[in-house]
């Protein structure tokens, strides 16, 4: 078992930043990878950006140049920090921690981008 818990998300104008994170606790030594994730209402989940344990990481093409994902592997936890935000960025947040047959996911955090 996995715990994640997110936390960072709020209200921003267009053009502003934010930093998410998320704590893993749990079997975290089991974890191949992690990832954000975002969801708008009635829409499907997509991928933010993703990084290995190795530290390789991808991001998806909405984000790339703005959105940075790094890990701290002393303090269990994984950022994405948010620059130049837009409006069309407002979603929900998720973490995500990717084993070899399964996946855990945190609750999400709001991030919304004023205009």
């Amino acid at each position: 078992q996995v715990q994640l818990v997110e936390s960072g998300g709020g209200l921003v104008q267009a053009g502003g930043s934010l930093r998410l994170s998320c704590a893993a606790s749990g079997n975290i030594f089991s974890i191949n990878a992690m990832g954000w994730y975002r969801q708008a209402p009635g829409k499907q989940r997509e991928l933010v950006a993703h990084i290995t344990t190795g530290g390789s990481t991808n991001y998806a093409d909405s984000v790339k140049g703005r959105f940075t994902i790094s890990r701290d592997n002393a303090k269990n936890t994984v950022y994405l920090e948010m620059n130049s935000l837009k409006p069309e960025d407002t979603r929900v947040y998720y973490c995500n921690a990717k084993m070899s047959i399964m996946s855990y996911w945190g609750k999400g955090t709001l991030v919304t981008v004023s205009s």
